[in-house]
């Protein structure tokens, strides 16, 4: 029996949702209907605002082509980024030394590692670093360079080469978009390269990411899924996603 556009529509979107993209070959092999019929599909999902056609396919609509100023990304899925900043917290051993880098969603680590005296944290993020400098009673370092007043953090070769200097136990690191086919990317090239040095001075790097961030891919690579230790998401991440990343070997964790 052959397909409805409905199923059809399910089945593109989901795999949109996966992926980040479609081919128009791939879709007609999967759904067993003619190319000309998956191209009709992908416009009129097109006219529906679902994705967006490009040469041999289509791809995700982004919402955001620019990342929203720090201030106003703090008022996003608030509750989501405390719920999954405190079970990283509680991941956290004392004696440890931890990396944090910059975003709305590590930030939230803080508030529950402030009675954490035996802990060493380093960062590179202003906001970050503020909000340590008034609650957290364990080592700050600072890992300084040029500090860029967009990104509120400290980037480029100095920041780089202090974050050279250590070897931690746990890389706590934020992103823009978590992608089967991109891995882990960032909006801002300078920033990524931070994040993709503090997963490399990490025995165990973990993904704070709430669930808006799946299916995204942004300007600029982080590091690959198998790069990844452990995903820590909230409870609006679908179960599907959670498979794709256990099969990767990635463990994941839901905040509540």
């Amino acid at each position: 029996m052959s397909l409805t556009f409905e199923d059809r529509r399910m089945t593109i979107l989901n795999h949109l949702e996966m992926e980040g993209k479609v081919q128009v070959h791939h879709l007609s092999e999967l759904l067993s209907v003619s190319t000309e019929t998956v191209r009709r599909d992908l416009d009129r999902l097109e006219k529906e605002g679902k994705l967006r056609k490009v040469y041999g396919g289509a791809v995700k609509m982004r919402i955001e082509l620019v990342e929203p100023p720090f201030l106003k990304r703090t008022q996003m899925m608030k509750a989501e980024k405390a719920s999954i900043g405190k079970l990283a917290a509680s991941l956290v051993e004392d004696g440890e030394t931890i990396m944090v880098d910059n975003g709305t969603t590590t930030i939230e680590i803080l508030p529950y590692l402030r009675d954490r005296t035996n802990i060493t944290l380093i960062t590179h993020s202003v906001p970050v670093l503020n909000l340590a400098m008034e609650t957290f009673r364990g080592t700050i370092i600072f890992a300084g360079g040029e500090v860029n007043p967009e990104y509120q953090a400290a980037t480029g070769s100095l920041t780089e080469q202090m974050l050279d200097q250590f070897k931690v136990n746990k890389a706590f690191i934020s992103v823009g978009g978590i992608s089967l086919a991109d891995g882990i990317t960032d909006y801002h090239l300078a920033e990524a390269a931070i994040s993709r040095k503090m997963i490399q001075r990490s025995e165990e790097s973990i993904v704070v990411a709430d669930h808006s961030k799946f299916g995204m891919s942004t300007f600029s690579r982080v590091a690959r899924l198998e790069e990844i230790s452990m995903l820590i998401t909230d409870t609006g991440c679908s179960k599907e996603w959670v498979d794709k990343m256990e099969a990767l070997g990635i463990e994941v964790r839901i905040g509540e």
